[in-house]
This record gives C-alpha cells, sequence and structure tokens, in this order.
C-alpha cells in the first residue's frame, strides 16, 4: 500500500513543489483575492499568477485564455487530491514527509540566497576588478587544429609514419579516427587551450602552425594524432558584453563566502 500511495503522489511532485514556491514567494499581499474554494480550501489569485507565470514564462497578464483554464485545472488538480483525508496520513509517511520537509527547505533556502545577493549586489568596481583578471589571466592565443583518434599507440604511430611520408591528414581522419569529428577530416575549429583537456592542450600549444605531432598524445578519450592548423591571438570579450556574467560571478563569490562562514559559526558552536 505505502508504494502505491508513493506512486501517485510522485506525479504531482513537481508541481507541488512550484505551489509551494508560491506561498512563501508571495505571501498574504492586499491585492490577493479568493478565485476559487476546493474542499474548504480558498486559492487566491496571487498564488495563481504567480504559478501561472512559472509555467509560461511571462507576465500573468499576457497569459491566453487557454493557458489560464490549463493552469487553472491542474492547480485544482493538485487541490482536488491534496485536500482527500487519505492526503493527511500519505503525508505522515517517512519518506513523503521527508521529501515535502526538503521541497520546504529548499524552496526557503534559495529565497534566502536569491535575498542575500539582491542585498549584496555586485558593484562595478568588483565587476570591473574580475573582469581585470580574467582578462590577464586569459590564454593569449586560439588555436586551430584537426585531429585522428584511435585506440591503441601503434595505430597512432602507424598514422604518424603515414604523415611523414605524405599521407593527406584530413584523408586520414576520415578513415581512420574513431572520433566525431572524423567524417569532417578530423577539424575541431577554433578553440582557446582550456576548452580542451590539458595533455591536448598542451600538445598544441608546443607545436607550430602547420606542424602535426611526432609522438600520439593519450587522454582520456585514447590516442591523439594532432595538426595544428592556425594559431590567432586572442579578442578578449568587452566589458559590456560580458557584465553579466561577470556581475554572477561576483555574486555567486559573495554568496559562496556567506555559506562558509555559516558553517564555520555552525562549527565554532559545536
Amino acid at each position: 500500500m505505502a508504494n502505491s500511495r508513493r506512486s501517485r503522489t510522485n506525479g504531482t511532485h513537481v508541481t507541488l513543489a512550484s505551489i509551494c514556491a508560491s506561498i512563501l514567494l508571495i505571501g498574504t499581499t492586499a491585492s490577493a483575492e479568493t478565485v476559487v474554494t476546493i474542499n474548504g480550501v480558498d486559492i487566491d489569485s496571487s498564488l495563481i499568477d504567480m504559478y501561472l507565470e512559472s509555467q509560461i514564462q511571462k507576465p500573468a497578464a499576457q497569459a491566453s485564455p487557454e493557458e489560464r483554464s490549463a493552469v487553472m485545472q491542474q492547480i485544482s488538480d493538485i487541490y482536488l487530491l491534496t485536500t482527500q483525508p487519505i492526503a493527511d496520513e500519505i503525508a505522515n509517511e517517512p519518506l513523503i514527509k521527508a521529501q515535502l520537509v526538503l521541497n520546504y527547505r529548499g524552496i526557503l533556502a534559495q529565497a534566502v540566497a536569491s535575498d542575500y545577493i539582491t542585498k549584496n549586489a555586485a558593484t562595478d568596481e568588483e565587476i570591473l576588478a574580475l573582469y581585470a583578471t580574467q582578462i590577464e589571466m586569459a590564454p593569449p592565443l586560439q588555436f586551430k587544429a584537426r585531429h585522428i583518434l584511435v585506440e591503441t599507440q601503434a595505430a597512432a604511430a602507424s598514422l604518424i609514419s603515414q604523415l611523414e611520408e605524405g599521407a593527406d591528414f584530413e584523408e586520414l581522419a576520415k578513415s581512420d579516427s574513431t572520433g566525431p569529428s572524423g567524417p569532417s577530416g578530423g577539424d575541431l575549429g577554433w578553440f582557446s587551450p582550456e576548452q580542451m583537456v590539458k595533455p591536448f592542450s598542451d600538445a598544441v600549444a608546443g607545436m607550430s602552425d602547420g606542424e602535426f605531432t611526432k609522438e600520439a598524445v593519450q587522454t582520456q578519450f585514447g590516442w591523439h594524432v594532432i595538426l595544428r592548423e592556425e594559431s590567432r591571438a586572442t579578442t578578449p570579450p568587452t566589458l559590456e558584453s560580458a557584465r553579466d556574467i561577470i556581475k554572477q560571478q561576483v555574486e555567486q563569490k559573495k554568496l559562496q563566502s556567506y555559506l562558509e562562514k555559516l558553517r564555520a559559526d555552525l562549527s565554532s558552536d559545536d
């Protein structure tokens, strides 16, 4: 019986969490009014509008009659199910009770974190400082390369021998590479070193344009024969184009520092 009850509740798990989020984030507002009452429980307009916006990803006022009707049906079904007499019994089952508590705590934690970030928003000075640091640390070059990926070192050595004898790199990649770029002649396009695993990027950085590796390079994907075709100076993004991302990074660092302080305070109380 317990298993069947869990099956029935799992289908509405995400939706119930969204409703809880509505209640936590909206609270009681002067403009809210009861829209419908289901089994003695009032459902107000603020909750409906918040849930509606979470479903259609636009302001509630822009919802079509069909969208609003569909959401109203979803909410109605949730309240119909959760106001059944059996719901109280199910809510006290250990697993379901734990899920409800974690949903509540998870939503509240997100709201507290959001409140902290709002009150400690990144300043222009902080954004500029992190931007300058990232520009300073950015690799000076980008590379355009091809590679042939094979399973064994012996197979890679054979390919290198063929290249030294004048074989065409692209054709070898098409015929021998096991990687997804094989059909396109091993073409990897332009990339920055940090976009590749370290042994691969180190090998490319140590080569000259037009040169292929004289020894196979091993990564977790297999053995690579690499041709570095071109290189160019890295063009850093402008501050304005990167501002939103850097702002988020600054604020996430602040939140992480806040969490670390809370953890330290908790440890010192033990």
